[in-house]
Protein backbone atom coordinates (compact mmCIF):
# COMPACT_ATOMS: atom_id res chain seq x y z
CA UNK A 1 0.00 0.00 0.00
CA UNK A 2 1.09 3.56 -0.85
CA UNK A 3 1.89 5.93 1.51
CA UNK A 4 -0.66 8.00 -0.23
CA UNK A 5 -3.39 5.52 0.41
CA UNK A 6 -2.03 4.58 3.93
CA UNK A 7 -2.88 8.45 4.08
CA UNK A 8 -5.96 8.34 2.86
CA UNK A 9 -7.00 5.28 5.21
CA UNK A 10 -5.91 7.24 8.22
CA UNK A 11 -7.74 10.32 7.56
CA UNK A 12 -11.08 8.57 6.80
CA UNK A 13 -10.26 6.02 10.01
CA UNK A 14 -10.37 9.88 11.45
CA UNK A 15 -13.45 11.35 10.22
CA UNK A 16 -15.35 8.51 11.74
CA UNK A 17 -14.04 8.62 15.16
CA UNK A 18 -14.83 12.32 15.36
CA UNK A 19 -18.11 11.32 14.03
CA UNK A 20 -18.45 8.64 16.54
CA UNK A 21 -17.71 11.01 19.21
CA UNK A 22 -19.87 14.01 18.20
CA UNK A 23 -22.53 11.35 18.13
CA UNK A 24 -22.22 10.21 21.65
CA UNK A 25 -21.45 13.90 22.77
CA UNK A 26 -24.89 15.22 20.92
CA UNK A 27 -27.96 15.04 23.06
CA UNK A 28 -30.22 12.94 21.61
CA UNK A 29 -33.94 14.76 20.40
CA UNK A 30 -36.82 13.36 22.33
CA UNK A 31 -38.87 11.66 20.08
CA UNK A 32 -42.46 12.57 20.66
CA UNK A 33 -46.00 11.97 18.81
CA UNK A 34 -49.38 13.72 18.66
CA UNK A 35 -52.10 11.51 17.78
CA UNK A 36 -55.35 13.11 17.07
CA UNK A 37 -58.60 11.63 17.32
CA UNK A 38 -59.76 12.03 13.59
CA UNK A 39 -58.84 13.37 10.26
CA UNK A 40 -60.00 16.71 9.79
CA UNK A 41 -58.85 20.81 9.13
CA UNK A 42 -58.72 21.34 13.28
CA UNK A 43 -55.99 18.74 13.63
CA UNK A 44 -54.26 20.15 10.00
CA UNK A 45 -54.11 23.69 12.07
CA UNK A 46 -52.67 21.44 14.98
CA UNK A 47 -50.06 19.43 13.04
CA UNK A 48 -48.84 23.28 11.68
CA UNK A 49 -48.16 23.47 15.84
CA UNK A 50 -46.45 20.51 16.38
CA UNK A 51 -44.02 21.81 13.15
CA UNK A 52 -43.49 24.64 15.32
CA UNK A 53 -42.22 23.13 18.77
CA UNK A 54 -40.47 20.67 16.66
CA UNK A 55 -38.28 23.62 15.75
CA UNK A 56 -38.58 25.55 19.01
CA UNK A 57 -37.58 22.60 21.62
CA UNK A 58 -35.22 20.49 19.62
CA UNK A 59 -37.82 17.17 19.14
CA UNK A 60 -38.46 14.82 16.59
CA UNK A 61 -42.01 14.48 16.26
CA UNK A 62 -44.72 12.47 14.35
CA UNK A 63 -48.83 13.21 13.65
CA UNK A 64 -50.74 10.31 13.85
CA UNK A 65 -54.20 10.95 12.33
CA UNK A 66 -57.21 7.80 12.56
CA UNK A 67 -58.26 7.86 9.12
CA UNK A 68 -61.16 6.36 9.92
CA UNK A 69 -61.70 8.01 13.33
CA UNK A 70 -62.77 4.58 15.17
CA UNK A 71 -61.23 3.56 18.81
CA UNK A 72 -59.71 0.69 17.60
CA UNK A 73 -57.64 2.43 14.83
CA UNK A 74 -56.24 4.36 17.15
CA UNK A 75 -55.15 1.77 19.73
CA UNK A 76 -53.13 0.36 17.05
CA UNK A 77 -51.42 3.68 16.59
CA UNK A 78 -50.84 4.03 20.10
CA UNK A 79 -49.35 0.43 19.99
CA UNK A 80 -47.16 0.67 17.08
CA UNK A 81 -45.44 3.89 18.44
CA UNK A 82 -45.01 2.63 21.58
CA UNK A 83 -43.07 -0.42 19.36
CA UNK A 84 -40.94 2.31 17.91
CA UNK A 85 -40.08 3.59 21.67
CA UNK A 86 -41.07 7.12 21.31
CA UNK A 87 -40.46 8.40 24.42
CA UNK A 88 -43.75 10.59 24.97
CA UNK A 89 -47.15 10.45 23.37
CA UNK A 90 -49.92 13.20 24.06
CA UNK A 91 -53.25 11.88 22.57
CA UNK A 92 -56.82 12.99 21.92
CA UNK A 93 -58.19 9.43 23.24
CA UNK A 94 -61.34 8.57 21.11
CA UNK A 95 -63.34 6.65 24.11
CA UNK A 96 -61.64 6.97 27.67
CA UNK A 97 -63.65 4.94 29.70
CA UNK A 98 -62.85 1.56 27.31
CA UNK A 99 -59.04 2.44 27.16
CA UNK A 100 -57.98 3.19 30.17
CA UNK A 101 -56.06 0.04 30.67
CA UNK A 102 -54.59 0.95 27.03
CA UNK A 103 -53.58 4.79 28.33
CA UNK A 104 -51.93 3.45 31.53
CA UNK A 105 -50.01 0.43 29.58
CA UNK A 106 -48.87 3.41 27.12
CA UNK A 107 -48.18 6.04 30.24
CA UNK A 108 -46.13 2.77 31.94
CA UNK A 109 -43.71 2.67 28.96
CA UNK A 110 -43.74 6.83 27.67
CA UNK A 111 -44.59 9.56 29.22
CA UNK A 112 -48.54 10.21 28.29
CA UNK A 113 -50.40 13.68 28.25
CA UNK A 114 -54.31 14.25 26.75
CA UNK A 115 -55.52 17.27 24.75
CA UNK A 116 -58.08 18.04 23.40
CA UNK A 117 -59.98 15.26 25.49
CA UNK A 118 -58.68 13.89 28.77
CA UNK A 119 -59.14 10.51 30.33
CA UNK A 120 -58.73 11.84 33.89
CA UNK A 121 -59.23 8.09 35.12
CA UNK A 122 -56.13 6.77 32.99
CA UNK A 123 -52.63 7.59 34.68
CA UNK A 124 -51.77 10.03 32.07
CA UNK A 125 -49.52 13.04 33.58
CA UNK A 126 -51.89 16.09 32.43
CA UNK A 127 -54.82 17.87 29.84
CA UNK A 128 -53.35 20.20 27.85
CA UNK A 129 -56.78 22.08 26.15
CA UNK A 130 -59.69 24.07 26.99
CA UNK A 131 -62.33 23.35 29.88
CA UNK A 132 -64.86 21.80 27.25
CA UNK A 133 -67.51 22.12 29.90
CA UNK A 134 -67.08 25.96 30.31
CA UNK A 135 -67.04 25.93 26.43
CA UNK A 136 -70.24 24.40 26.20
CA UNK A 137 -71.53 26.67 27.84
CA UNK A 138 -70.19 30.25 25.91
CA UNK A 139 -71.50 27.94 23.08
CA UNK A 140 -75.07 28.05 24.81
CA UNK A 141 -74.79 31.89 24.93
CA UNK A 142 -74.16 32.31 21.34
CA UNK A 143 -77.32 30.26 20.84
CA UNK A 144 -79.42 32.67 23.21
CA UNK A 145 -77.57 35.28 21.38
CA UNK A 146 -78.98 34.40 17.84
CA UNK A 147 -82.08 33.41 19.61
CA UNK A 148 -83.17 35.89 21.84
CA UNK A 149 -87.10 34.94 22.22
CA UNK A 150 -86.27 31.48 22.55
CA UNK A 151 -87.21 28.01 20.68
CA UNK A 152 -86.41 24.65 19.27
CA UNK A 153 -82.89 24.07 19.13
CA UNK A 154 -80.99 20.50 17.83
CA UNK A 155 -77.55 19.26 18.49
CA UNK A 156 -75.36 17.52 16.81
CA UNK A 157 -71.62 15.81 17.68
CA UNK A 158 -69.58 12.98 16.79
CA UNK A 159 -70.37 10.16 19.63
CA UNK A 160 -71.10 10.50 23.00
CA UNK A 161 -68.85 8.42 24.43
CA UNK A 162 -65.41 11.23 24.20
CA UNK A 163 -65.14 13.23 27.01
CA UNK A 164 -64.98 16.42 25.35
CA UNK A 165 -67.90 15.32 22.97
CA UNK A 166 -70.52 15.06 26.67
CA UNK A 167 -69.09 18.09 28.45
CA UNK A 168 -69.84 20.33 25.26
CA UNK A 169 -73.32 18.85 25.49
CA UNK A 170 -73.90 19.42 28.79
CA UNK A 171 -72.11 22.76 28.73
CA UNK A 172 -74.66 23.78 25.73
CA UNK A 173 -78.17 22.26 27.80
CA UNK A 174 -77.33 23.92 30.85
CA UNK A 175 -76.63 27.38 29.68
CA UNK A 176 -80.21 27.45 27.44
CA UNK A 177 -81.98 25.57 30.73
CA UNK A 178 -80.27 28.16 33.37
CA UNK A 179 -78.74 25.65 35.21
CA UNK A 180 -76.28 25.80 37.75
CA UNK A 181 -72.45 24.57 37.20
CA UNK A 182 -72.12 21.07 37.24
CA UNK A 183 -69.85 19.40 35.13
CA UNK A 184 -70.56 16.25 36.27
CA UNK A 185 -74.03 16.67 34.88
CA UNK A 186 -75.14 14.35 32.16
CA UNK A 187 -78.67 14.22 30.96
CA UNK A 188 -79.28 11.53 28.38
CA UNK A 189 -79.54 11.44 24.90
CA UNK A 190 -83.44 10.56 24.95
CA UNK A 191 -84.39 12.92 27.77
CA UNK A 192 -86.68 15.83 27.39
CA UNK A 193 -84.56 18.63 28.35
CA UNK A 194 -87.03 22.08 28.19
CA UNK A 195 -86.76 24.82 30.46
CA UNK A 196 -87.30 28.51 29.86
CA UNK A 197 -87.28 29.80 26.36
CA UNK A 198 -85.81 27.24 25.02
CA UNK A 199 -86.21 23.58 24.42
CA UNK A 200 -83.35 21.07 23.44
CA UNK A 201 -85.79 19.03 20.77
CA UNK A 202 -82.84 16.37 20.26
CA UNK A 203 -79.14 14.97 20.26
CA UNK A 204 -77.93 13.06 17.12
CA UNK A 205 -74.46 11.17 16.88
CA UNK A 206 -73.07 10.69 13.63
CA UNK A 207 -69.85 8.61 14.50
CA UNK A 208 -67.83 10.76 12.32
CA UNK A 209 -69.44 10.29 9.42
CA UNK A 210 -70.11 13.03 7.14
CA UNK A 211 -73.14 11.94 4.72
CA UNK A 212 -74.86 10.33 8.55
CA UNK A 213 -74.16 13.66 9.94
CA UNK A 214 -75.99 15.32 6.56
CA UNK A 215 -78.75 12.63 6.95
CA UNK A 216 -79.59 13.36 10.26
CA UNK A 217 -79.66 16.95 9.58
CA UNK A 218 -81.86 16.65 6.96
CA UNK A 219 -84.24 14.38 8.96
CA UNK A 220 -84.45 17.24 11.83
CA UNK A 221 -85.61 19.76 9.20
CA UNK A 222 -87.96 17.48 7.47
CA UNK A 223 -89.27 16.61 11.17
CA UNK A 224 -89.50 19.68 13.06
CA UNK A 225 -90.84 22.72 11.49
CA UNK A 226 -90.24 24.63 13.97
CA UNK A 227 -86.53 24.32 14.58
CA UNK A 228 -84.99 27.45 15.28
CA UNK A 229 -81.45 26.51 15.76
CA UNK A 230 -79.09 23.88 15.15
CA UNK A 231 -75.76 23.30 16.74
CA UNK A 232 -72.47 21.66 15.54
CA UNK A 233 -70.17 20.26 18.65
CA UNK A 234 -67.52 19.07 16.42
CA UNK A 235 -65.19 20.92 13.17
CA UNK A 236 -67.13 19.36 10.58
CA UNK A 237 -70.36 19.56 11.78
CA UNK A 238 -71.29 23.31 11.08
CA UNK A 239 -70.61 23.13 7.60
CA UNK A 240 -72.59 20.10 7.16
CA UNK A 241 -75.95 21.80 9.19
CA UNK A 242 -75.15 25.14 6.42
CA UNK A 243 -75.13 23.16 3.37
CA UNK A 244 -78.70 21.13 4.69
CA UNK A 245 -80.33 24.60 5.71
CA UNK A 246 -79.22 26.59 2.55
CA UNK A 247 -80.70 23.49 0.61
CA UNK A 248 -84.06 23.58 2.52
CA UNK A 249 -83.87 27.35 1.93
CA UNK A 250 -83.96 28.22 5.28
CA UNK A 251 -81.36 30.13 5.81
CA UNK A 252 -81.68 33.01 8.37
CA UNK A 253 -84.93 31.25 9.60
CA UNK A 254 -83.01 28.43 11.26
CA UNK A 255 -79.65 29.81 13.28
CA UNK A 256 -76.47 28.13 13.29
CA UNK A 257 -73.94 27.67 15.66
CA UNK A 258 -70.91 25.88 16.03
CA UNK A 259 -67.45 24.56 17.31
CA UNK A 260 -63.86 25.41 15.51
CA UNK A 261 -62.87 26.82 12.63
CA UNK A 262 -63.70 25.23 9.61
CA UNK A 263 -63.16 28.13 6.80
CA UNK A 264 -66.90 26.89 5.73
CA UNK A 265 -67.66 28.10 8.93
CA UNK A 266 -65.93 31.05 9.64
CA UNK A 267 -67.19 32.05 5.86
CA UNK A 268 -70.68 31.54 6.78
CA UNK A 269 -70.26 33.99 9.90
CA UNK A 270 -68.60 36.07 7.45
CA UNK A 271 -72.03 36.25 5.10
CA UNK A 272 -74.28 36.33 7.60
CA UNK A 273 -75.53 32.58 7.75
CA UNK A 274 -73.72 31.32 10.79
CA UNK A 275 -74.23 33.28 14.38
CA UNK A 276 -71.21 31.80 15.86
CA UNK A 277 -68.76 29.29 16.21
CA UNK A 278 -66.68 28.77 19.88
CA UNK A 279 -62.87 28.24 18.85
CA UNK A 280 -60.11 26.07 20.29
CA UNK A 281 -57.08 26.71 19.56
CA UNK A 282 -55.63 23.61 18.10
CA UNK A 283 -52.33 25.08 16.93
CA UNK A 284 -51.37 25.46 20.54
CA UNK A 285 -52.80 22.11 21.57
CA UNK A 286 -50.21 20.93 19.32
CA UNK A 287 -47.22 23.59 20.68
CA UNK A 288 -47.91 23.01 24.31
CA UNK A 289 -48.34 19.55 24.66
CA UNK A 290 -45.08 19.08 22.84
CA UNK A 291 -43.20 21.75 24.65
CA UNK A 292 -44.43 19.79 28.28
CA UNK A 293 -43.38 16.44 27.18
CA UNK A 294 -39.98 17.76 25.79
CA UNK A 295 -39.25 19.44 29.05
CA UNK A 296 -40.07 16.41 30.95
CA UNK A 297 -38.42 13.62 28.89
CA UNK A 298 -35.00 16.03 29.75
CA UNK A 299 -35.77 15.75 33.49
CA UNK A 300 -34.39 13.30 34.98
CA UNK A 301 -34.81 14.28 38.37
CA UNK A 302 -37.88 12.94 40.03
CA UNK A 303 -38.02 16.08 41.96
CA UNK A 304 -37.45 18.57 39.56
CA UNK A 305 -39.65 16.99 37.32
CA UNK A 306 -42.73 16.95 39.53
CA UNK A 307 -42.37 20.87 39.34
CA UNK A 308 -42.69 21.22 35.61
CA UNK A 309 -45.96 19.94 36.46
CA UNK A 310 -49.03 22.85 35.38
CA UNK A 311 -51.40 23.51 38.58
CA UNK A 312 -54.16 20.74 38.94
CA UNK A 313 -52.25 18.94 36.01
CA UNK A 314 -54.59 20.81 33.65
CA UNK A 315 -52.93 23.37 30.87
CA UNK A 316 -55.51 25.89 30.32
CA UNK A 317 -56.00 27.23 26.96
CA UNK A 318 -59.28 28.70 26.65
CA UNK A 319 -61.99 28.81 24.20
CA UNK A 320 -63.29 32.16 22.13
CA UNK A 321 -66.71 33.21 20.93
CA UNK A 322 -66.03 34.19 17.35
CA UNK A 323 -68.39 35.98 15.77
CA UNK A 324 -69.15 38.50 12.90
CA UNK A 325 -67.62 41.12 15.05
CA UNK A 326 -64.19 39.54 14.95
CA UNK A 327 -63.88 36.72 12.53
CA UNK A 328 -61.80 39.08 9.91
CA UNK A 329 -59.23 39.47 13.02
CA UNK A 330 -59.14 35.57 13.77
CA UNK A 331 -58.82 34.83 10.28
CA UNK A 332 -56.29 36.64 9.21
CA UNK A 333 -54.03 35.41 12.83
CA UNK A 334 -54.97 31.79 11.48
CA UNK A 335 -53.90 31.97 8.24
CA UNK A 336 -50.14 33.31 9.28
CA UNK A 337 -49.68 30.51 11.78
CA UNK A 338 -50.45 27.91 9.15
CA UNK A 339 -48.85 29.75 5.84
CA UNK A 340 -52.15 29.78 4.29
CA UNK A 341 -53.28 32.81 2.12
Amino acid sequence: MTMHRRAVFAFAAALLLVAAVAGQDAPRKPKLAFVTNCVAEFWTVGSFGVEAAKAEFGVDAVVRMPANGTAEEQKRILEDLLAKGVDGIAVSPKDPENMTALLDKVAGRALLVTHDSDAPKSKRLCYVGMDNYDAGRLCGQLVKQALPDGGAVVLFVGNLDQDNARRRRQGVIDELLDRSRDPARFDKQDAPLKGGKYEVRATFTDQFDRQKGKAAAQDALARWSDVAAMVGLFEYEPPLLLETVKAADRLGKVKIVGFDENDATLQGIVDGHVHGTVVQNPYEYGRQSLALLAALVREKDAERRAALMPKERFVDIPARAITKANVEAFWTDLRQKTGRK
